[in-house]
Order: structure tokens, then C-alpha cells, then sequence
């Protein structure tokens, strides 16, 4: 892990797997719900790699929002 952007990405992949694990009903339309932000914090860690913090912040931010809104609406 080379910047802030790799570990804030491997951060938020880790919580979005722990929200999947523990508060969501594992069915794999969920999962592809989730694989959605997955794939914004891959982009905001190589847009941040590639020197454009603002964007990926707001990516990061984005995806969050995102994961958090698919996990409360498929509660365990």
C-alpha cells in the first residue's frame, strides 16, 4: 500500500464485506447490489493514485452512502 487512497479503499472494501457478512440476508442479489460500490471505491482508489483527490473522495463518500442504503433496505 503505496498512499491514503489504498488504504481507505481496502478500508471500506473490509467494511462493505463485514456489512455483508453481519447485517444483510446473504442473497446473491444483494451481493450484486454491493459489487456497485465495490466497483466506485476500485475507481476512487485509482483516481486518487492518479493525483485527483477531490473525486475520489467524493467517490469514496458515494460509494458508502450507497453501500449503506442497500444494506438497510435487506435487513437479516
Amino acid at each position: 500500500m503505496n498512499s491514503i487512497f489504498d488504504i481507505v479503499s481496502v478500508a471500506l472494501f473490509f467494511c462493505g464485506v463485514a456489512a455483508f457478512v453481519f447485517l444483510t440476508d446473504r442473497q446473491p442479489a444483494t451481493v450484486s447490489r454491493l459489487l456497485v460500490s465495490g466497483v466506485a471505491v476500485a475507481v476512487g482508489n485509482q483516481l486518487g493514485n492518479a493525483d485527483h483527490a477531490f473525486l475520489a473522495g467524493a467517490l469514496f463518500v458515494a460509494a458508502a452512502v450507497y453501500a449503506y442504503i442497500v444494506v438497510h433496505s435487506h435487513p437479516a
